[in-house]
C-alpha cells in the first residue's frame, strides 16, 4: 500500500507544479518564434521531458484527493506574437531557469520521503542537469555567453594569519584584492542580472496594465543598479567585468505572455535572487563586499514584497496548501 503524501512533499509538487507550467508555456512561445533549428531542437526536446512529469504531478495529487492548483495554462501564452527577444537570449533564459531548478529540487528532495517521489525529483534533476549542460555549450559555441576571467594557477598553499583579511586590507591598509571564491559569486550575480535586466525591459515593453509596466521598469533599473555596483567592486579589484551577453529585447510591445504569468516569473527571479544573496554572505571574505551584498538583498526583498502585494491585489497568487491538522 502507498505511503500517504506528507504535507512537505505536497508542498513540494505544489510549487513544482506552478514553475513547471510556467516554464512549459515559454518554452512553447520561445520554440515557435526560434529561428535557430539547434536551440529550436533544444527547447522541443525539454519540453517533451518536462510536459509528461506535470501530468505525473497531476496525477499523484489527484490520487491523494488533493485539488490540482490552476498553475500556468495554454491561456497564459500567446504564440503569435512577434519576437519579444532575440540573438540567443531564449537559450540563456532557459540556462537560468535550469540553474533555479537544480536549487529547488535539492530542496525538495530532502523534504520527501516516498520512494516514487525522491525518485520524480531525482528524474527531474537529470533532466536539468543534462539540458543545463546542452544550454551552456550551445550558447559558448555561439560565442554569446561570457566567459569568466583566467587567473594564475597558485603554486603553494597558505593560511590567512591576518584579521585584515576580513576588512579587505592588508598589513599596509592597502585593499586586498577579492579571490577565486569571491570573483566566482559576484560573476554569477553579474551573469545573472545582465539576462534579468533585459528581461524586466522586455516585460515592461509589452505588459498590458500600467502599473505593471512600471513595476517591471523598477526591476530592470534594480538589477542594472546591481551590475553597476558590481562592475565597480571588480575594477576597483583591476579586473574587467563581463562582457553583456547577446541577449536583446527588440521593439515589440505585443505580449507574448499574460500580465500573471511575466508576475509570476517575476516573482521566482526575486526569490532565486534573494537565495544567492545570502548564500553569498557564507562565503566572502571581505566585509565590505558583504555589506554591499547585504543592501542589494534588502532592496531586492522589498521589490519582491511589492511584487507579491501586487499579484494578491490582481487575483493572481494562488494560495498554498494550508497545514490542517
Amino acid at each position: 500500500m502507498q505511503t500517504k503524501m506528507s504535507s512537505t512533499e505536497l508542498g513540494s509538487l505544489w510549487t513544482t507544479y506552478h514553475k513547471k507550467t510556467m516554464i512549459l508555456r515559454i518554452l512553447e512561445y520561445f520554440i515557435e518564434k526560434s529561428d535557430d533549428k539547434d536551440a529550436k531542437d533544444l527547447m522541443s526536446g525539454l519540453w517533451e521531458k518536462l510536459h509528461p512529469k506535470v501530468i505525473e504531478i497531476k496525477t499523484m495529487l489527484e490520487n491523494e484527493g488533493a485539488a490540482v492548483p490552476i498553475g500556468f495554462t495554454k491561456e497564459d501564452v500567446n504564440l503569435k506574437a512577434p519576437e519579444l527577444f532575440t540573438n540567443g537570449f531564449d537559450i540563456m533564459f532557459c540556462r537560468i531557469l535550469k540553474e533555479i531548478s537544480m536549487g529547488m529540487y535539492v530542496l525538495h528532495m530532502t523534504i520527501s520521503y516516498r520512494k516514487d517521489i525522491i525518485k520524480f525529483y531525482k528524474q527531474l534533476t537529470e533532466i536539468t542537469q543534462s539540458y543545463y549542460e546542452q544550454f551552456t555549450q550551445y550558447l559558448l559555441e555561439k560565442d554569446v555567453l561570457p566567459h569568466p576571467n583566467y587567473t594564475n594557477m597558485p603554486k603553494s598553499i597558505d593560511f590567512i594569519n591576518d584579521k585584515q583579511y576580513m576588512n579587505g586590507t592588508n598589513l599596509f591598509g592597502h585593499k586586498r584584492t577579492i579571490n577565486t571564491v569571491e570573483f566566482g559569486i559576484l560573476y554569477h550575480s553579474f551573469e545573472t542580472n545582465i539576462t534579468g535586466m533585459q528581461l524586466m525591459k522586455g516585460f515592461a515593453q509589452c505588459a498590458k496594465d500600467e502599473e505593471l509596466k512600471k513595476y517591471f521598469t523598477k526591476g530592470s533599473n534594480l538589477s542594472k543598479d546591481i551590475l553597476d555596483k558590481t562592475g565597480q567592486i571588480l575594477i576597483q579589484n583591476g579586473i574587467q567585468p563581463p562582457a553583456t551577453s547577446g541577449g536583446t529585447v527588440t521593439s515589440s510591445s505585443e505580449a507574448p505572455f499574460s500580465d500573471k504569468l511575466m508576475m509570476f516569473c517575476n516573482y521566482l527571479l526575486c526569490g532565486f535572487s534573494l537565495g544567492g544573496q545570502g548564500f553569498s554572505a557564507g562565503f566572502i571574505l571581505r566585509n565590505d563586499i558583504i555589506a554591499k551584498t547585504m543592501l542589494f538583498a534588502k532592496d531586492i526583498y522589498a521589490y519582491t514584497l511589492e511584487g507579491a502585494e501586487l499579484m494578491i491585489e490582481k487575483g493572481w497568487l494562488e494560495e498554498p496548501p494550508k497545514m490542517d491538522l
